[in-house]
């Protein structure tokens, strides 16, 4: 397991995985150790994965000052494991709240970025933002569930300001496409890989200019998928396309039957969907400018 150090002397983790060109892939949770994505639905075979545990989780280490944990200050965490990597440019895909980390790199250093890959991406940084609605509209999508009513409950208590943890049980089964054996698993594992105290300070004020934010990838060269799950409500199909409509070479694709964890719910649809937008990033690139 690779290690190497963030602009502040932190020691940051990189799991190395697969065959292939380099892929960063960056976890969301907010702020969850980056073995929940696996190999990304066997990704591996085409690509290697070069997993980053984010400062505090996993196996990197707890910054000395706790307002790095800001989504905007690990930006520079990002550039460095690009550095060490020694990329010229980088293939990035980023998952759920990670897509904020992915957007405002790809806005402050965008020559450094060959192409970008948001899986049911938050993007807060750019002013999309799911809403009440949006979720409401995905927990009714699966009315017929056996967890259905009691989900559908804890829902509606969370939208009325009740505490997520007390509920997160019930609410959990809507992140998944299929609510089996595998996804009971890779939803207990949640506990243990995240770090509670980065997790809040993750949005904390001040992280995000979406204006800004939006403006600098407005003329972003990469190409960028924006993949959601179609039983999803952050974002919704609809929000991904709006956040791929942000960018010159936004492409939104919409994987049907999965939830929040798309290469878990069917990871052949997943890694076909991936793999053939990372085999066009890099043809264009080889290409170059006509």
């Amino acid at each position: 397991m690779p290690t190497f150090s963030a602009y502040d002397g932190t020691s940051l983790a990189c799991h190395t995985e697969g065959e292939g060109e380099p892929l960063i892939c960056l976890p969301g949770g907010p702020m969850r150790a980056s073995a929940y994505l696996g190999d990304l639905g066997g990704l591996t075979a085409g690509r290697t994965l070069m997993r980053l545990d984010l400062r505090g989780t996993g196996d990197s280490a707890v910054p000395d000052d706790p307002g790095t944990y800001r989504c905007d200050r690990q930006v520079d965490d990002v550039e460095a494991l690009r550095e060490h990597l020694g990329l010229e440019r980088a293939d990035i895909l980023a998952h759920s709240a990670a897509g904020n980390l992915a957007l405002l790199h790809a806005a402050a250093h965008p020559e450094r970025v060959r192409s970008l890959t948001l899986v049911t991406p938050g993007t807060r940084a750019v002013g999309v933002e799911a809403t009440e609605q949006d979720w409401r509209d995905a927990v009714a999508l699966r009315k017929g569930e056996p967890w259905y009513e009691a989900g559908h409950q804890a829902w509606e208590a969370y939208l009325g300001g009740a505490e997520l943890d007390d509920l997160w049980p019930d609410i959990v089964p809507f992140m998944y496409g299929r609510w089996d054996a595998a996804a009971r698993e890779h939803a207990a594992d949640d506990a243990h890989q995240s770090n509670p105290q980065a997790r809040s300070a993750y949005f904390a004020d001040g992280a995000f200019d979406p204006p800004a934010t939006a403006k600098a990838l407005a003329v972003l060269e990469a190409p960028v998928l924006v993949l959601a799950g179609e039983y999803d409500g952050g974002p919704t199909p609809a929000r991904a396309e709006r956040t791929a409509a942000l960018f010159r070479h936004g492409t939104a694709v919409v994987q049907r039957g999965a939830g929040h964890y798309p290469w878990l719910d069917d990871p052949g649809a997943f890694t076909r969907a991936v793999t053939g937008f990372l085999d066009s990033a890099v043809t264009g690139a080889a290409a170059g400018p006509a």
